[in-house]
């Protein structure tokens, strides 16, 4: 009688902690920082290379200690142009500078190329997690590993990873939750987002490597549109350290008799089924050095998915700068960042 006690009370222990005759079933727990969906930002950047990559794209982790990534690749080994979106702001996109109306220009906004696509290439692999830190393997013909060390909000409804190393990428910047990664919020909700945004970022431009963290990102200078609902836009008067003379704008840039140092932002939806924004912004002066209404040369790129909480809210995004240059790879403009009110 007492045996038979004894293995119903072990039955019962054994499923109030999850384990069972078959072996261990991992928990919630086991997840990293107790969240399965992420996005994540990561590139391959070195100051020496022309063959530096950024990858933008989803990893989902699953109690089993398997992971799944699917992933956006632009590489500067396989360089690619802008792509339009569709998206041009109506007339009812004002900002308002210096005390009067000004208006950004009306342009088909820009993104990379793909992104408005399928994303390039899916891969799955196992992961582990040791204290504060996930170890990932990827299963592909070529090793790839990744450490990133994991920290949850104050609130708990967040998980962020800092990359902490790997085979193949050099930075990173993730965000997880256990909200649906078709979970995402308006341009409404990103514009009203009460809290302080900051930006970190690595970027990669002429051979020179930057680091730069705690950027503010002013969200509530931009304006909704009233007709195209899924953009936001803002004209940034002047800029101190951009749209120079020398900065490719002789005749009308800052320190030139016209002075223009305006810059031209638009903030838009891709996917209303997904975590994919994109941000796009460039010199007004470069415009007018090419007597053309919409700049399209070596603008500013930028891919972006959305950052979900647990409880649905958004918390900003990580994204990736994939701006080719025709032509010339030292032309080129690439990063990884992370746009986020948990930093």
């Amino acid at each position: 009688m007492r045996a038979a006690l004894t293995a119903v009370l072990t039955a019962l222990a054994l499923l109030v902690t999850g384990v069972s005759s078959a072996g261990a079933t991992p928990r919630q727990s086991s997840l990293p920082g107790g969240k399965a969906n992420f996005v994540v930002s990561q590139g391959f950047l070195r100051a020496a290379s022309t063959q530096n990559w950024v990858r933008l794209g989803t990893y989902q982790f699953k109690p089993d200690g398997t992971v799944s990534a699917n992933n956006y690749l632009w590489w500067q080994r396989n360089p690619e142009g802008r792509q339009a979106t569709g998206v041009v702001p109506d007339s009812s996109c004002a900002t308002k500078a210096g005390g009067s109306s000004t208006r950004v220009r009306a342009c088909d906004v820009l993104t990379a190329a793909g992104f408005t696509g399928a994303p390039d290439e899916s891969r799955t692999g196992t992961f582990s997690v040791a204290g504060d830190v996930v170890s990932i393997r990827w299963k592909i013909a070529q090793a790839w590993t990744e450490k990133w060390r994991v920290q949850v909000s104050p609130d708990g409804k967040l998980a962020r990873l800092q990359f902490a190393g790997g085979t193949l990428a050099t930075n990173g910047y993730g965000y997880g939750s256990n909200a649906p990664l078709s979970t995402r919020r308006a341009m409404s909700s990103v514009r009203s987002f009460a809290g302080v945004l900051k930006q970190d970022l690595v970027s990669w431009a002429g051979g020179h490597l930057v680091n730069s963290a705690g950027q503010a990102f002013k969200q509530s200078a931009f304006r909704n549109c009233a007709t195209t609902t899924w953009c936001l836009t803002y004209l940034q008067p002047s800029s101190p350290g951009a749209c120079q003379k020398s900065g490719g704008c002789p005749n009308f840039g800052g320190g030139t008799k016209a002075n223009v140092s305006s810059i031209q932002y638009y903030l838009v939806r891709i996917s209303n089924n997904d975590r994919r924004d994109s941000l796009w912004h460039w010199c007004t002066c470069l415009a007018m050095e090419s007597k053309t209404f919409c700049y399209s040369g070596n603008s500013h790129i930028k891919p972006l998915l959305q950052i979900i909480d647990d409880s649905g809210a958004f918390r900003g995004w990580v994204g990736a700068e994939a701006s080719f240059y025709p032509g010339v790879r030292t032309k080129d403009m690439m990063a990884v960042f992370r746009i986020s009110d948990f930093r």
